[in-house]
């Protein structure tokens, strides 16, 4: 039997977006994440994935940058980020509830050491592996042994083609297919970016994103999604509504600054948080979008 097409999403997917907040949290009632990443170089991109994260509502961000030592003693933009050299943040003795890997965290074995650190002592936290990281684990150097927990890879598609030992041409001939091919493959949620990104659950049932523009083509745009699915995991909403939530909110923060005349042309990826801050705080009745 072929495959369904893929279904569309809709925010009445995800009411735990939308849910208010009891009046008796704490930062510890909304998580903590850690943001492993920003090898030499790209030190932005694990800012942009943290940033993000603090501003969709995780309770605690903690970054770790590949680099010895950590260039920054605090992010002077977000001081509530608290920033470490990567070897220093695996040895906090904190109970993460998600991490956001790979940003920017470069293709060096120092990298793919760091990251089966985090694989083996991560316990059943959940997982969002990103952009160098997949490309570590394409060509072997990082091995999927993923453990217990959630797991989400985000792959644009050349990420795909390197997982899938393909062309990026056969990933964008059937794109849901490709999306399904990955899932199997890896046993985890799948996040195939692009016009129409598809969200891919680990037994192949495949919806697509309708939100989003142009303006998104951007560098640095796939970290603040990153930081985005690390934030809503580390929150605790249920991976079925917090993958195609942060998919989702993250273009329809795009679709709202080109209303406002920011973009698409010249739209920044380190604006798209302050947008979905926003929406996620309007508390609409789902039926309103």
């Amino acid at each position: 039997m072929p495959a369904s097409n893929p279904t569309l999403i809709s925010p009445r997917q995800f009411p735990a977006l939308f849910a208010a907040r009891a009046t008796d949290s704490h930062k510890g009632s909304f998580g903590t994440l850690g943001v492993l990443g920003g090898g030499p170089g790209m030190t932005g991109a694990a800012l942009l994935a943290a940033r993000a994260a603090l501003k969709l509502g995780a309770g605690k961000v903690l970054v770790g940058l590949a680099q010895q030592p950590s260039p920054w003693p605090c992010d002077p933009l977000q001081p509530e980020l608290m920033l470490r050299d990567a070897d220093s943040l695996l040895d906090e003795p904190l109970a993460y509830t998600a991490w956001t890997a790979g940003c920017g965290i470069g293709a060096t074995d120092h990298a793919a050491g760091l990251l089966t650190r985090l694989l083996r002592q991560r316990a059943d936290a959940a997982l969002v592996l990103d952009a160098d990281a997949l490309n570590l684990l394409a060509r072997g150097a990082l091995a999927p042994a993923w453990g217990a927990g959630v797991v989400v890879l985000t792959p644009h598609p050349a990420e795909a083609a390197r997982l899938l030992g393909c062309d990026t041409a056969r990933i964008q001939a059937d794109r849901p297919a490709a999306a399904r091919s990955l899932a199997r493959r890896y046993g985890a949620w799948i996040v195939l970016k692009g016009a129409g990104s598809l969200v891919c659950a680990p037994d192949g049932r495949c919806q697509r994103n309708p939100s989003g523009n142009p303006g998104l083509a951007t560098a640095g745009s796939g970290d603040v999604l990153a930081g985005m699915l690390g934030a809503l995991l580390a929150q605790r909403l249920p991976v079925e509504q917090a993958v195609p939530a942060a998919v989702w909110l993250h273009g329809a923060a795009a679709d709202a600054l080109v209303s406002q005349g920011v973009g698409p042309i010249g739209l920044t990826a380190g604006e798209l948080a302050d947008a979905a801050r926003q929406l996620r705080n309007q508390h609409k009745q789902v039926a309103d979008f």
